[in-house]
Parts: C-alpha cells; sequence; structure tokens
C-alpha cells in the first residue's frame, strides 16, 4: 500500500497470490496514470463484502483465478476486462467503451449475471463465456441486441445454447466447441451471420450435418463430430477447413473460389465428395477406405478443380480403376491402394507418382506425362504398359514378370531396369530401342525370351555403355559383339549355356574395345577359357568370377598368360601352346582394378608375381572359396584382400606394400603364416582374424610387431 501511494506515475501493475483488501483498490485511484491491472491467484476483500474497482483512467484489467463474492468495476476508459476463471457470483460493469470481457470458466456466473454484465457494455466487440454452463439462448438474444458490435463470440462448452432464434448478424468469428445443444437446426441461426469468417463446431456430438452459405467465411472447423454425416458448404472466400474423426461423414460438397489446400484423412465412410473450388492445389485423401472411383472425375479436368496440383490418395482401398486426365496435376500418390486393377494417367505435367503397395495393377498407362523417373517394380502383375515421357530418364520395370505388351516412347531415357520381364519379346525391345535411343544403361537380367534379334536391335543404342544379360539362355554373343560398340560393363551372370568359345570374339577380333567390367560369376566357362580370357584382354578393369565351379587355379606366372603373337597360334582347341609362345614379346600392363572369385570350390591355388602386370590391381576378393590351399600375391597397389571362409588355407605370401585391409576369418592358416605374411605390409590397417581355429587371442600383441601399422585387430574371444 505503501509503494502504491509513493508510485504516482505508475502505469501498469501485476500482482497476486495474497490477500488484497477493499483498501487496495481504493489506493488505486492515487495512481491517476495506472492504464494496467493485473490480479492472478489472489483472494479480493474477505470474501464477503463487494469489491469496488474505480478508475478514471484504467484501460485493461485482468482479475484472473480470483475469490471473491462480487465485484463492481466503474472505469469509463476499460477496453479490456477479463475476470476468467474467477469464482464471483456477480460482477456489475459501469464499462461504456469496454470493447473485450473474458469471462471464460466463471461457473458461479449465473445465467442472469452473464446477461446484466455484457449487456451493460455496448461497445462490445469479443466476448469469450466459454465453460459458463449457465448461459442459455435467451442471454444470448438480449446480448445480441445490446451488443450490435459483437465481432468475436466463444460459447464453447455451453451446453444449453442451440442458437434457436438468435441472431448475430455482424459476428466474425463463432467458436462452439463441445456444445451439446448444437444441431443441424443451428445452421439456419449461423447462416444469418452473413459476416462471420471463422466457425468452429469442434465436438458437437448431435450435429448430423451442416449447410451453409457464408460469403465470408474462411476458416472452418469441424472435428471429432461423432454423428456428422454431411458438409455442404458454400463458401466463396473460404481458405481453411479442418474436417477429422467424423466417423459418419460421407456426403462432402464444397465450392469455394479461395480455398487452396483440402485434407481430409482418416474420413473412412466418405463416398460422395464433390467440389467448385478454382484455386484448390492440394488434397490429402489419406485412408478415406469408402471412396470409389467415381472420385477420379473429381480431380480431373472439367470436375471443378482447375488448378490441382497434388493430390494423395493413399490406401483409399475402394479404388479399383483410376483414370486421371488433368493438365495442372503435378504429383500423384497411391500408396497402399492395393485393389487398383488399371491406371490411366493423361496428366502431361504430372512430375511425380507414387505407387508403393498398388501390386495387382495389370494395366497402366501414362500417355502423357512429364515423369523423369518411374518405378513399376512393385506391380508383379502387370502385363500392358504404356509410357509417353518427353522428359522421363529412368525406368524400372525389375520385377514384373508377365509385362508382355509395352510401349516405350521416352526419347531422353538413358535407363531401363527390365530385369525379370521374362515375358518381353524381341519386337517390344526393338521398339523400344528405335523410341528411346538415348539408353546407356539396360538390364535384361531374366529375360528369357529376349533372342538374337532384340539384341541386333541393340545396335541404334549409340550411347549404351552397360548392358546386363544374367540369368538368360543366350548361347551366341555376336548380336552384342557386333551391335554394343561402345559397351563399357557386360554381365553375364549365370548364363549357363555359353558355350566355352561364346567369348573368343573378346580376345580374338577386340570386339567391344571400350569394354571394362565383365562378370561372368555362377557360369559354366571351361579354365581353359577362362584364363584365355583374363591373360589377354589386359583391357579390363573390373572381372568377377564368382562362383565358377570349373576354375581351378589362378595361376598368372604360368607362360600361358602371356599373349599372343596371332591369332593364328591357336591350335584347334583355342588353347594356346607353349611352343609357340614367345618369351621375348613384352607383356602389357593390365588394368584390371578389382577380381571377385568368391566361392569358386575348385581353386587351389592362387598366384600373381610381379610378372602378370597387375600394377592397377585394387582389390581381390577370394572367400568362400572351400579348397584354397595356397595365396601367393605380389601387387604393388592392392588395398583389399578377402579370404574370409576359406577354410583350407595353410599358406599366404604377400609382397603388397600397400595393403590397408586383410581378412581371414574362419581360415586354418597358423600364427607363424599370419605373420609371416603381414610383415610384407607396411601400411596394413585391419587383420580379421577371428574363428581362426590356429590362432589365438593372446598373440594378437606377436601380429602387432610384426606389423606396426596395424589399427584394428579382429579375433575370437577364445583362448585355444
Amino acid at each position: 500500500m505503501k509503494a502504491v501511494s509513493l508510485l504516482r506515475n505508475l502505469e501498469a501493475l501485476t500482482l497476486g497470490r495474497g490477500q488484497l483488501g477493499d483498501a487496495f483498490f481504493h489506493a488505486l485511484a492515487d495512481c491517476s496514470m495506472l492504464k494496467s491491472l493485473n490480479v492472478n491467484d489472489a483472494t479480493l476483500g474477505n470474501g464477503v463484502q463487494e469489491i469496488p474497482i474505480n478508475h478514471d483512467q484504467l484501460r485493461r484489467l485482468e482479475i484472473t483465478k480470483c475469490r471473491v463474492m462480487r465485484v463492481s468495476i466503474r472505469c469509463p476508459q476499460l477496453e479490456h476486462l477479463s475476470l476468467k476463471r474467477s469464482n464471483m457470483a456477480q460482477a456489475v460493469l459501469n464499462c461504456p467503451l469496454l470493447h473485450l470481457l473474458d469471462i471464460a470458466s466463471c461457473h458461479k456466473l449465473s445465467d442472469a449475471a452473464i446477461r446484466l454484465a455484457a449487456t451493460s457494455c455496448p461497445q462490445l466487440e469479443s466476448l469469450d463465456m466459454s465453460n459458463c454452463s449457465c448461459v442459455s439462448d435467451e442471454s444470448l438474444r438480449e446480448i445480441a441486441l445490446s451488443c450490435a458490435n459483437l465481432r468475436i463470440l466463444n460459447s464453447s462448452y455451453c451446453p444449453n445454447i442451440s442458437l434457436e432464434s438468435v441472431r448475430l448478424p455482424m459476428l466474425t468469428v463463432l467458436q462452439l466447441h463441445s456444445c451439446e445443444g448444437i444441431t443441424s437446426a443451428s445452421m439456419a441461426a449461423i447462416s444469418h451471420s452473413y459476416m462471420l469468417e471463422v466457425l468452429e463446431l469442434d465436438n458437437c456430438n448431435l450435429l448430423t450435418s451442416v449447410s451453409l452459405e457464408l460469403p465470408r467465411l474462411q476458416n472452418i472447423r469441424l472435428v471429432h463430430c461423432r454423428k456428422f454425416a454431411d458438409l455442404n458448404l458454400r463458401a466463396m472466400m473460404l481458405s481453411s477447413i479442418m474436417v477429422s474423426n467424423c466417423a459418419a461423414l460421407h456426403r462432402i460438397n464444397i465450392t469455394s473460389n479461395s480455398l487452396q489446400k483440402l485434407s481430409l484423412q482418416k474420413q473412412e465412410n466418405l463416398t460422395s465428395l464433390a467440389l467448385q473450388c478454382q484455386c484448390l492445389q492440394e488434397v490429402d485423401l489419406t485412408d478415406c477406405e469408402s471412396l470409389t472411383n467415381s472420385v477420379c472425375e473429381v480431380f480431373s479436368d472439367g470436375g471443378g478443380c482447375p488448378m490441382l496440383k497434388s493430390l494423395v490418395l493413399d490406401n483409399c482401398e475402394g479404388l479399383t480403376v483410376v483414370r486421371f486426365c488433368s493438365t495442372s496435376l503435378v504429383s500423384l500418390s497411391l500408396v497402399g491402394c492395393r485393389a487398383i486393377t488399371a491406371l490411366e494417367l493423361k496428366c502431361p505435367i504430372l512430375e511425380k507418382v507414387c505407387l508403393d503397395g498398388c501390386d495387382h495393377i495389370e494395366s497402366a498407362s501414362f500417355v502423357p506425362v512429364a515423369l523423369q523417373s518411374l518405378n513399376l517394380g512393385i506391380c508383379p502383375k502387370l502385363s500392358t504398359l504404356g509410357i509417353e515421357a518427353l522428359h522421363m530418364v529412368v525406368l524400372e520395370l525389375k520385377g514384373c514378370g508377365v509385362l508382355s505388351d509395352a510401349y516405350i516412347n521416352c526419347p531422353l531415357l538413358t535407363s531401363l531396369d527390365a530385369s525379370f520381364c521374362s515375358q518381353l519379346k524381341d519386337d517390344c525391345l526393338s521398339a523400344t530401342t528405335t523410341s528411346c535411343p538415348l539408353i546407356e544403361s539396360l538390364i535384361l537380367m531374366s529375360c528369357q525370351s529376349i533372342g538374337p534379334d532384340g539384341l541386333y536391335s541393340l545396335r541404334s543404342l549409340q550411347n549404351l555403355t552397360m548392358l546386363d544379360l544374367s540369368y538368360t539362355f543366350l548361347t551366341n554373343l555376336e548380336p552384342v559383339f557386333e551391335s554394343c560398340l561402345q559397351l563399357k560393363v557386360l554381365k553375364l551372370q549365370a548364363c549357363k549355356y555359353l558355350t566355352n568359345t561364346s567369348l573368343e570374339s573378346l580376345y580374338k577380333k577386340g570386339s567391344l574395345p571400350a569394354l571394362q567390367e565383365l562378370d561372368l560369376s555362377y557360369g559354366t566357362l571351361c579354365q581353359s577359357a577362362i584364363e584365355e580370357l583374363l591373360a589377354y584382354c589386359t583391357h579390363l578393369t573390373h572381372v568377377s568370377l564368382n562362383g565358377c565351379g570349373n576354375m581351378h587355379d589362378l595361376n598368372w606366372g604360368a607362360s600361358g598368360c602371356q599373349p599372343f603373337e596371332s591369332p593364328s597360334v591357336y591350335n584347334s582347341c583355342g588353347i594356346f601352346p607353349h611352343e609357340n609362345i614367345h618369351e621375348s614379346i613384352d607383356q602389357p600392363n593390365r588394368l584390371l582394378q578389382n577380381l571377385n572369385c568368391v566361392g569358386c570350390p575348385n581353386i587351389r591355388k592362387v598366384f600373381i608375381p610381379p610378372q602378370a602386370r597387375c600394377f592397377h590391381l585394387s582389390s581381390l576378393n577370394l572367400s568362400l572359396s572351400a579348397n584354397l590351399k595356397e595365396v601367393d600375391v605380389a601387387c604393388f597397389n592392392l588395398c583389399f584382400l578377402n579370404l574370409s571362409n576359406c577354410c583350407s588355407l595353410e599358406t599366404l605370401k604377400l609382397d603388397c606394400p600397400k595393403l590397408t585391409s586383410l581378412f581371414l576369418q574362419s581360415c586354418n592358416i597358423d600364427e607363424e603364416g599370419v605373420e609371416s605374411a603381414i610383415t610384407q605390409c607396411g601400411m596394413l590397417e585391419t587383420l580379421d582374424v577371428r574363428f581362426c581355429p590356429k590362432i589365438c587371442s593372446t598373440s594378437m600383441g606377436r601380429l602387432r610387431a610384426a606389423c606396426p601399422s596395424l589399427k584394428r585387430i579382429f579375433s575370437s574371444l577364445t583362448t585355444s
């Protein structure tokens, strides 16, 4: 009290958590400059008498969470008054300029007290009476008559309000959360609020339908209205709508010239949707599982959404035939729409489509679209396909095992993966190579219906550098050698029908001069054919011979590794005879960088001496070669050597000064053998000797001493 009497120029005062008597409020008159007073969580008076608050200059007054029986407020300049969460039974107001009144959660205020307080403020623009359970329609009618300027009304959690015969024509914001009396009949009263901009009807559980025509409405909320079934809204300025968790909702009709984004997720019973929204750009109908094929008409040209760019129909399991013809659609998501069997998109600017989980599609047409990439590998039942995409670069058809009819017109396509498309035939491949001349990477793995005619058509692909023909029944590779002159990568995994002479053109005729990578894994070529290939195709940089059962040794120290003087020195069997070798001929440097011989069961010895001239070899993988006993490698640039699970390995000789990683997991080599091998590897950092039965964990110090550069040694915890 003393402080207040001395602070004559005080403009704002906040206090609480105590008891303020009548004398305190009388003393406020001495603070003639006071404009804002905030009293929070306090007891006013002794709980019996009326507390008077009189001040000529006060503009803002907040008495929140306070305990008082009655208040009398006479403040002629007061504009903002909050009595929120206070337990007073009566509030007498004499505030002719009051614009905002907040009496939310004043549970002891009676209906008559609320009516008296509000109607005494003729300039009132905003009224919050939420959680005042006593308020009635009669009070609202009188307030509407007395407060002609009322713009904002919050009557949430007022169960006795139905708005019957209530007219609030100047209202712009109406909040009616959890009002049990609000029903479809209430919409007649709301429709008279033609200035309304915001309408909130969350948790109005008796509301079954909303039919409104409000020219200024911008925002509407309908959340958790469990009986709500029908929405008919005509609001040209509507820009935001929130409809969620309305389990009974089955029909929506919206007309708006301002709405740009519409989200109606998890409306599981929604079956009818009509939109006339000229500016709508984004729609999300995720988990609206009752939508039918007719929804496609809504979002196609002429359907009422001419500017639609993004459409999400994820998990709409009622869709079976999807057809969109839209000149505006840019992005479409149909993730999880498992019932779709036919898809037809005529969307010339469509750039993105998501089809994950659409595994029952049998026919698909993308004519035309602006997609740059498309993955249809998740459509195992796809049999008919049409694509016209002038900008498409990557197309994946991997796994479309029944695809037999495909029209592909993508002039900029550079990558086509048709793995496991076993029904694709030569005519389809020929048509594709003609219409897609820029293809650089072509994967035809397990395309067993492709024959010589289809392979000859590859001559149209002047940029083709990667070709995968793995798991096919090819017996003749001459169409490839003649048609794919720029080829750099050729994969022939498990081509078990290739003969021992199928690759002779590579080293006899110099076919595929640009070839760098060759994969012959799991093939049936004999030892001599493999040796000749490795000996004379010195331009290869990557070679894979994984699982080749006919490979018995990798011995590059033998004279047979030297090049031919001329093709005529071959004998009739195609094997180079030792007597025709000219030791004086200079051998070219091998360009080989990566050699994989994983799981070759019959390799017993690997010998790569300096004379093999493998100056570029950096990675050698011989893991899972169970019968490999001896490895002797001298390669200056070798960095990675994997001998894991070579359980027969006993001898290891290494002269590899740049080796950084050596894997010997589950090998039979002893400690002395490893120690001797790594002494010549001065840059070794990683050594794996786990599960090596002849090496115990206590010997790690010895190995570190033999190779000081080691940073990581992986060993078993056993000491045996």
